[in-house]
């Protein structure tokens, strides 16, 4: 997907600055969001990797795919009825990580507003590849369950390193550090079950 498909929503980077939904900033906000979001759309590189494993489910919520086990109530409850789960891994790229440092001399203010906007980009194209993977499924007959993260629920940080170990994270430029923070900051890994009629 090119940056150009990736779509722009400023009333959802301003619910990430912390806007209610029915909220809208005042005016100084919005021409900040709109600056932001116009100059990090230039910079866009969209990228992901992702794979399909069969999936089976064991006692006490033990899920079993690719050679892994893992433990996990809220992701066993996500998963339930799936025969196969697909782990994907999708960045933004580093440009915006760059382009959002360059703007902290800016003032807290211009900073917050880039990560809003970083936030709200890495969702629409990760919402983007949910719905293209959702609609191919859909073709063949099948369902798919809501994306799931690590980090989320009873499933740790540490869940992260499964995605660099079965998908080829590198090619996308997408690495995980000690702390298991991602480079690129804006990426996303997610699970997402798929349940066969």
């Amino acid at each position: 997907m090119s940056a150009s498909g990736v779509p722009c929503d400023e009333a959802e980077a301003a619910r990430y600055l912390g806007y209610a939904k029915n909220t809208s900033p005042d005016s100084a906000v919005s021409d900040l969001i709109h600056k932001a979001c116009a100059k990090m759309q230039e910079r866009l590189a969209p990228q992901a990797v992702f794979d399909v494993f069969p999936l089976a489910h064991g006692a006490d919520n033990l899920l079993s795919f690719a050679g892994t086990e893992l433990h996990s109530v809220d992701l066993s409850r996500n998963l339930l009825k799936c025969a196969r789960v697909v782990l994907f891994a999708a960045t933004i790229g580093p440009q915006v990580d760059a382009l959002i440092r360059r703007t902290q001399p800016g003032g807290k203010a211009e900073v917050a507003v880039m990560q809003a906007a970083g936030a709200m980009f890495i969702e629409s194209f990760v919402d983007a590849l949910n719905d293209k993977i959702k609609a191919d499924e859909e073709s063949a007959g099948h369902k798919t369950h809501p994306r799931y993260s690590p980090g989320y629920g009873d499933v740790p940080l540490s869940v992260q390193q499964l995605f660099f170990s079965h998908l080829p994270c590198s090619r996308i430029g997408l690495t995980l550090m000690d702390t298991l923070v991602m480079a690129p900051e804006k990426s996303v890994t997610a699970f997402i079950g798929i349940e066969q009629h």
